[in-house]
């Protein structure tokens, strides 16, 4: 007898609430095997495979690709000790799945059970021999925008815990996200009015967010005045060509949390910036005599960011203070024991800041080797989210783009960004005469609140000393 098990989109960490459905990896019909691949999502972290703890035939999918789920949401759906018209036996033959589920929630952590191959299984055969009661047909229903109930109805709890009649029909109201729950308490908006459009009317949060959409277009068409006509977003006719409507791009994914990041650290971090031209001549001349050292087959190339990641390295350790954060609640500042070297990566996807862990424990090679790595993972979409978390300090190279200058935004919550200009020749006074050297910008913007000018000068100066003489920095070595 088949049991029909439902598969939530698990928690994946990192506070992340919500996940937006890249590519499904099944179909309705097919065979899964315990903690196998079944979904590829985005958070605004970092592109995860999310396996299924349970194995038998997926009866249903619930969300479209290009859709938002919240935490909690149904995924899918799966028949477990489902029988295979296709397998010998017809009727008999059981799917060769184990009727357990591990538990798991992102790959790399499962039981290690093979991959099943992808059978095909005819959906009217699910669950045949089952009776009614105990194995239900679920029919998947895509996230589509919701709709209002013309009055509101007194019964019922908008935590879903009593029952009553509502929209209609009589049960509790089928909210499963908390995120759902309070997303409608911040905008007044009473669940009891609004009819789901999940699986046996489960409401998600497509449906709070069109209910508040609705709530603020009805509220704007009563204030405006009569005489307004309503503005369309529709092509317009200036000068007799038309004018396309403005496109309009959702605030999600890997641009959403940049977007909120950057917002926070201007609204919460008092900051500051400071910046020097620096004689980088030196510091090209030791780094091609390094990789010439290494010959044709002595390992990587050392790249100038590595360098600067380890001259950055050198200075936090004489300047503590910026490798630091602040507990706001606590009204302390953490002095952390720690280098966890953030490094900005501009991506497909968006900006990403990899992080090199205990990289005041590496030199420069091993330094290299790591952004190398990272900088793989982040071009293909394949980095984690604790790759992309628990940064102490931030290292931005926007001279690959051409730029010479930048005030950097911090990266909240540390409470210092180092920017790197491009190197490019440039007259200078070299000894006393002009000469066409190397130059580059170098910016630094920090916590205020952790310092003062005179710590950041010195550290920029110190970084600055070291571009411009690399021997300053083997006395720290």
């Amino acid at each position: 007898m088949a049991q029909v098990l439902e598969f939530k989109l698990p928690d994946l960490g990192e506070g992340l609430t919500e996940a937006e459905i890249v590519r499904w990896l099944v179909e309705v019909g097919d065979v899964v095997a315990i903690d196998q691949p079944v979904v590829e999502v985005e958070t605004a972290k970092a592109m995860v495979e999310v396996p299924c703890p349970y194995g038998g035939v997926v009866t249903a999918r619930f969300g479209e690709e290009g859709s938002e789920l919240p935490v909690g949401a149904p995924l899918l759906t799966v028949a477990v000790g489902a029988t295979d018209a296709s397998s010998p036996g017809g009727d008999g033959a059981a799917a060769d799945e184990p009727s357990g589920g591990s538990g798991n929630v992102l790959v790399g952590y499962g039981t290690g059970a093979p991959v099943a191959r992808r059978r095909r299984i005819r959906p009217e055969r699910v669950g045949a021999d089952a009776a009614p009661a105990t194995v239900p047909a679920p029919v998947p229903v895509p996230v589509a925008a919701s709709t209002l109930a013309p009055a509101p109805v007194p019964v019922g709890d908008v935590s879903g815990q009593a029952n009553g009649r509502v929209n209609g029909r009589q049960g509790p109201v089928a909210v499963v996200s908390p995120l759902v729950r309070r997303l409608a308490r911040q905008h007044d908006i009473d669940l009891r009015r609004l009819t789901g459009s999940g699986p046996d009317g489960l409401i998600l949060r497509a449906d709070v967010d069109s209910a508040i959409r609705h709530a603020g277009e009805a509220t704007e068409a009563e204030t405006r005045p009569a005489a307004e006509p309503v503005a369309a977003e529709a092509p317009t006719v200036h000068g007799g060509a038309a004018v396309p409507a403005a496109e309009r791009i959702p605030l999600r994914g890997v641009r959403g949390a940049v977007a909120d990041k950057l917002s926070r650290s201007r609204s919460e971090i008092p900051d500051a910036t400071c910046w020097v031209d620096a004689d980088a001549t030196e510091l090209m001349a030791a780094r091609a005599a390094m990789n010439a050292a290494s010959g044709p087959s002595g390992g990587p190339k050392v790249s100038v960011l590595a360098l600067l990641a380890r001259i950055c390295t050198a200075a936090l350790a004489r300047y503590p203070e910026l490798n630091s954060t602040v507990d706001t609640a606590a009204r302390e500042i953490v002095r952390l024991p720690g280098v966890h070297l953030g490094f900005a990566a501009q991506t497909e996807r968006g900006l990403v800041v990899p992080v090199v862990r205990d990289a005041h424990t590496r030199n420069a090679e091993s330094i290299g080797a790591e952004i190398a790595r990272l900088t793989e993972l982040a071009r293909t979409g394949k980095l984690s989210p604790a790759q992309l978390t628990g940064g102490t300090f931030t290292l931005n190279n926007y001279g690959v783009f051409g730029v010479d200058g930048s005030t950097p935004i911090i990266n909240h919550p540390e409470a210092a960004m180092l920017g790197v200009g491009r190197i490019m020749p440039k007259p200078w006074v070299h000894n006393g005469e002009l000469a066409v050297r190397q130059v580059v910008q170098l910016s630094l913007t920090f916590d205020h609140r952790v310092c003062d000018g005179g710590t950041a000068g010195g550290f920029l100066r110190y970084v600055a000393d070291c571009v411009e003489q690399p021997a300053v920095l083997l006395r720290t070595l």
